[in-house]
């Protein structure tokens, strides 16, 4: 069985393929002071809860852009599976052309979106992870990596919000029921939602312009995500796995090479 790892700037994703079957999945949140031990321990725990060992975990894939969590992170695998993971990196084997001025400084979690988005849904795709940052990315119709645009995530634009504001509260990050708010809450989480609405679907339509692809399929993940793309006829598919089935097909294109 194939353990897919992706590690982000809030989160820790998991999942666990029989195949091409997700059996499994778990999030927790990323902490880089863990130690190679408590990683481990963690994993082997979790694969028991749910009816398994460490001992079915064949293959491990791992697409991070924590680097600090790395060497305790890859030292767990070697330690308690045995196994040498495979990590997303400049080389491997991804079937997307990157035509960018710097391909190095493109996250592994974009590429892994990306490739995941072109090889379930088809190109040309333009793949939306609403993440700690949200990010944009444009897939053409051969698989190429062409454009791409980043913005605060939701929740980051939400905390600067509170955060610098001396009497705005927190709240809650959901569907405001109107935009026309009466009250200080309603307000803030009215502002929040519909903004960010506007926000993704601007972008959208001006990358479609600039493009000359205007009917370019979208596709969005992460966190948050579903929240925007119930919202919005500008999304044509969500899909919170799409990282995890990303690092599955990333796995199977090196699997020979490996």
């Amino acid at each position: 069985m194939l353990f897919a790892i992706d590690v982000g700037n809030t989160n820790f994703t998991i999942g666990l393929f029989n195949g091409t079957k997700l059996e499994k999945t778990f999030r927790m949140i990323t902490k880089t002071s863990r130690t190679s031990d408590e990683f481990g321990v963690f994993f082997g725990e979790w694969l028991i809860l749910n009816g398994y060992s460490v001992k079915d975990v064949t293959d491990v894939i791992i697409a991070s852009v924590v680097p600090d969590v790395m060497h305790s992170l890859t030292s767990s695998i070697i330690k308690y599976f045995d196994i040498k993971p495979l990590i997303v990196a400049p080389g491997i084997k991804t079937g997307i052309r990157l035509a960018i001025p710097n391909p190095k400084e493109l996250g592994a979690d974009r590429l892994v979106d990306a490739v995941a988005a072109y090889e379930l849904y088809g190109g040309p795709v333009l793949v939306i992870d609403f993440g700690t940052a949200t990010t944009h990315d444009l897939v053409s119709d051969d698989g190429t990596f062409t454009a791409g645009v980043t913005s605060p995530g939701i929740r980051l634009s939400a905390n600067a919000l509170w955060q610098g504001t001396a009497k705005l509260p927190e709240v809650e990050i959901k569907k405001a029921d109107t935009i026309l708010a009466k009250d200080t809450v309603s307000s803030m989480q009215a502002g929040i939602y519909y903004g960010y609405i506007g926000q993704t679907e601007y972008i959208i339509k001006k990358m479609k312009e600039e493009s000359e692809l205007p009917d370019l399929k979208v596709v969005a993940t992460g966190g948050l995500g579903k929240l925007i793309s119930e919202a919005t006829d500008a999304i044509d598919i969500y899909d919170p796995e799409l990282t995890l089935h990303g690092l599955r097909i990333i796995y199977d294109k090196n699997y020979e090479k490996k």
